[in-house]
């Protein structure tokens, strides 16, 4: 039996739908939230992720710009524009989308952020909170994950979780918002000694790790729930023709369109697994959502209007 599909872009529309009332409340009482994108450079994939957050943004009436600075820019010049937007308030959000330009620090620009307006939860006093399980902003995408898990009635408490990646960004935020919830975690990497035969203990596996269909059936246990964090383009005729042997109608929208989208989980995976991403249309789109709901999450912090919370912080 295939496996359940779980449909993030369901769940993120439900959640869009929460923000937009509380939205609508903030605004009777004279607070629109905003946020502000920096965009450094001309990385067409970059351009795409901020323009798709500057659409969500306009969809939700929140107030948002964009900021392209050069290329050429330098780590103090861009650190004089992040501390600018810190003294604006209506500015609630700081979003700087990476990566930046080799010659920017990027670290020393993320540290720069005013953690109240850290909408994308990686600076240190951020990192901090969720370390502590003390309430502050989350990062979006390991957010978005337990979202999904939440509102698909996927049990926690006791599971014995694997995520496979470590970056600061998805695998080590996701493994501690887990254990948060009582979950038995496992992180493992590039390095972890039989990587299938630990990934197999899993009753909740998580791929992050940025290889296309790195996770194939021999790594899950029947009936686990998947969640396919990656996203990787297959422009190769050779390489989708065994991604997809055993899935025609996918192998036939490549055919039309010369490429597609896979996760880092093997498309064969959806015949062992109880539950599945899909990509597109599983993670992606909650990570947009809960970059807004830390919007107004950070609008509500700064402005003393109290948290309410229509999602899990």
């Amino acid at each position: 039996m295939a496996a359940r599909i779980l449909n993030g872009t369901e769940i993120g529309r439900q959640i869009q739908d929460e923000l937009r009332q509380e939205i609508e409340e903030l605004k009777q009482a004279g607070v629109t939230p905003g946020l502000a994108a920096v965009l450094v450079g001309e990385s067409p994939a970059s351009h795409i992720y901020v323009r798709n957050k500057i659409r969500a943004c306009e969809a939700l009436g929140l107030y948002s710009e964009r900021l392209a600075p050069p290329a050429s820019i330098t780590t103090e010049e861009l650190i004089a524009e992040i501390e600018t937007l810190n003294q604006r308030p209506e500015i609630d959000g700081i979003l700087v989308q990476l990566p930046l330009p080799p010659q920017v620090e990027a670290q020393r620009v993320l540290q720069a952020v005013d953690p109240a307006k850290d909408v994308d939860g990686f600076h240190p006093v951020n990192v901090g909170a969720l370390v502590a399980n003390r309430p502050g902003l989350r990062p979006c995408t390991p957010a978005g994950v337990m979202e999904l898990l939440r509102r698909n009635g996927i049990e926690l408490k006791g599971a014995q979780a694997v995520v496979i990646g470590r970056s600061d960004i998805v695998g080590k935020p996701l493994a501690l918002l887990l254990l948060h919830q009582h979950a038995t975690v496992t992180v493992c990497h590039s390095r972890t000694r039989d990587l299938p035969g630990v990934a197999r203990t899993a009753d909740i596996l998580v791929a992050a790790m940025g290889r296309a269909a790195y996770v194939t059936p021999d790594f899950v246990r029947p009936s686990a729930t998947v969640i396919d964090v990656g996203i990787n383009r297959v422009e190769d005729a050779a390489t989708a023709e065994k991604l997809f042997a055993r899935h025609p109608a996918r192998l036939e929208e490549f055919r039309k369109k010369g490429s597609a989208l896979v996760g880092d989980v093997h498309p064969d995976v959806v015949e062992v697994a109880g539950a599945l991403t899909p990509v597109p249309g599983g993670v992606g789109p909650l990570t947009i959502a809960m970059l807004m709901a830390n919007t107004v999450q950070a609008a509500r912090q700064r402005r003393g209007t109290g948290v309410r919370a229509p999602v899990a912080r």
